[in-house]
């Protein structure tokens, strides 16, 4: 049998060219090797205040955007985490399996609750046993992970290492699968920050549904680096995340595209890397766009009902391991 991969994407802010070079190009090749479900975590969104109509929405954009970049429901399944119950229900049990004190050492948590201090909720701090609870649900194997995400994950395998010595062996214990090709895509108004789609500066991002204009606006704004010879050079960072993103869009070898813009200046860069850009996210556009809502709905229900068996497999064995009985 193939080994299962899980991973998924928050229903929050808007997903960006960032999130496709790094993450969804790579899920749309795994899932041709791997048995792989997709899923959009709409659970973990609302460990900061979210409005309801704008979850909701985003719920249904992020499943589109998956079958979009070309994830296919015939091959993976595609679902939302809040159809599938056993993902609160293990939540809750390894919840009583986690050290308080390994969940307040997450970076993650750290970092928010100093900015949100007396108001971070405690969802928060239990984010990282409902990413434990996703992943080990399903017997999972390997994990695609970055690095913001490294830490839970470790805990992930530390919690299902405990659970099987104190219970019997009853969780896959999950290895990080780290992709050999990859793509880190910093932010355009500040090239020593990751690209992110919770930045409160909406130019720092080239979104997926971003129209035309707004592209080329955002090119436009971007920041450069001293100095006008246009290189990958680590020492220039804004200019090498340009060129990234150009090389990572046409396919190009890091030579060629230096060869492509000797002589050239930024306005020219900025101007051509808004073209390409135009052009890849057109027909990805068309295919969100394309996607009925009767059709949407039908692919999540299926994905539903196949995470479901799965996940109700793994339930009964984690109650019957543990003791929970009932009626």
């Amino acid at each position: 049998m193939p080994k299962r991969i899980f991973s998924g994407a928050q229903p929050t802010g808007n997903l960006h060219i960032g999130n496709y070079l790094g993450a969804l190009r790579n899920w749309v090749a795994l899932q041709q090797e791997y048995e792989s479900l997709f899923c959009v975590v709409n659970l973990h969104a609302i460990t900061v205040p979210q409005g309801p109509k704008a979850l909701a929405a985003k719920t249904l954009e992020v499943a589109r955007i998956y079958l979009a970049a070309g994830i296919d429901p015939k091959v993976s399944t595609v679902f939302v985490q809040s159809d599938v119950p056993e993902h609160a229900e293990l939540s809750w049990i390894l919840n009583c399996v986690a050290r308080i004190s390994e969940l307040e050492r997450m970076t993650q948590f750290k970092d928010k609750a100093k900015k949100q201090r007396e108001n971070v909720l405690a969802g928060l701090l239990t984010y990282p046993t409902l990413m434990a609870a996703d992943i080990l649900l399903y017997q999972t194997d390997l994990v695609p992970v970055g690095h913001d995400q490294k830490q839970h994950l470790e805990l992930t395998r530390d919690i299902a290492i405990r659970f099987n010595r104190d219970f019997g062996e009853t969780f896959r214990v999950p290895d990080a699968f780290i992709p050999k090709v990859g793509a880190k895509i910093m932010a355009l108004d500040d090239a020593s920050k990751k690209m992110s789609k919770s930045d409160e500066n909406i130019n720092g991002s080239i979104t997926l549904v971003d129209d035309p204009d707004t592209i080329r606006r955002k090119f436009k704004r971007a920041v450069t680096d001293s100095g006008t010879e246009i290189r990958f050079d680590e020492s220039r960072p804004a200019i090498t995340n340009l060129l990234s993103i150009f090389q990572l869009l046409t396919g190009k070898e890091p030579s060629e595209v230096e060869a492509h813009f000797e002589g050239k200046g930024y306005a020219q860069l900025k101007s051509e890397l808004a073209d390409v850009t135009i052009e890849f996210l057109r027909p990805f556009q068309e295919r969100m766009h394309a996607i009925s809502d009767e059709e949407l709905g039908r692919i999540l229900s299926d994905g539903r009902d196949k995470a479901r068996e799965i996940a109700r497999a793994t339930m009964r064995e984690v109650k019957e391991r543990m003791g929970i009985v009932g009626a």
